[in-house]
């Protein structure tokens, strides 16, 4: 997770689009649930995950959220 973290911070054409996309995985009220942080739920990962993915402990990798923040910028623009 940490390399993924590093490869977005180190492209700062990915900043703005990836700020947008962490934002919308935050749970509204985030603040009345443990441990008090803005940080999605493990259902919500592991749903997403699993629908990108498949099988049962999928894991993500730094090309495909490259392009998957790719996408949503364009996706944000033709909006």
């Amino acid at each position: 997770m940490m390399y993924i973290v590093f490869g977005v911070i180190v492209r700062p054409r990915y900043w703005v689009v990836a700020t947008r996309v962490a934002r919308r995985m935050v749970p509204s009220r985030w603040w009345t649930m443990r441990p008090y942080l803005p940080l999605p739920t493990g259902d919500y990962v592991k749903f997403r995950l699993e629908t990108q993915y498949g099988g049962s402990s999928p894991q993500a990798n730094l090309p495909d959220v490259l392009k998957y923040l790719q996408w949503v910028r364009q996706w944000d623009a033709a909006s």
